[in-house]
């Protein structure tokens, strides 16, 4: 189920792929990634690394 999950805009609901991706910061926690959308809004998003 989990591998299913996408990145969505926080703004308007537009899938954030690949292309999208502006930044990356590694921390303990995972690693945070930030989303740039067409229409203007920034989603983050945190990847938990096992």
């Amino acid at each position: 189920m989990l591998e299913h999950l996408t990145a969505t805009c926080e703004g308007c609901d537009a899938t954030l792929d690949a292309d999208r991706l502006m930044l990356t910061m590694r921390t303990e926690g995972g690693a945070r990634r930030a989303y740039e959308c067409t229409c203007g809004a920034v989603t983050v998003t945190v990847v938990r690394e096992d």
